[in-house]
């Protein structure tokens, strides 16, 4: 009976954790969209003075800026240069926050950046949203956790008694 009520703590807890993957995805994908829009406004005007004098070739307007005789022109060059790489590297955060549920929570598992899943750790909140793919994921992590936890223990039992299966309770002793 122990062994009953333990299945279902370890279930109902696995199942309030994995209910909590899509908000945490969305609180990424949503910081991930906040700093790709301030990126993109930040080398807006570098674009557009490209655009005007190097036909939008932003790379000939960082080597303009790295040949100048102006000290603070070539250190420009570096910043233009970070703020470019910086846009880009949130671009592709973006895109990999474009797919299905799945493929979004891989991409925070996996390809996340570490400073915005940080930011997006520290200020998240715990919640329970009451929407289909939350439920999903929720059942989902907790019949994973509970299986895995549950064949772990067996596993080791199995090793502790040797490989071999315990002998069964003769019917009086039940």
């Amino acid at each position: 009976m122990l062994r009953s009520y333990l299945r279902l703590v370890l279930f109902t807890a696995a199942l309030l954790f994995g209910v909590q993957a899509p908000g945490l995805i969305s609180d990424y994908s949503k910081r991930v969209e906040a700093h790709l829009i301030e990126a993109q406004q930040a080398i807006k005007g570098f674009k557009a003075t490209a655009q005007q004098f190097f036909n939008g070739d932003i790379q000939a307007l960082i080597q303009h800026y790295r040949n100048s005789d102006d000290p603070v022109f070539r250190n420009d060059a570096t910043n233009i240069e970070n703020l470019l790489a910086r846009t880009q590297v949130l671009e592709r955060q973006w895109l990999g926050l474009q797919g299905s549920w799945a493929a979004k929570g891989w991409h925070v598992v996996t390809a996340a950046d570490p400073d915005i899943r940080r930011e997006t750790l520290d200020g998240y909140t715990w919640q329970v949203l009451l929407a289909p793919a939350v439920i999903v994921w929720g059942i989902a992590s907790a019949f994973v956790v509970t299986f895995l936890v549950e064949g772990l223990l067996l596993l080791l039992g199995w090793v502790v008694n040797g490989g071999r299966r315990r002998p069964a309770m003769r019917a009086e002793w039940r």
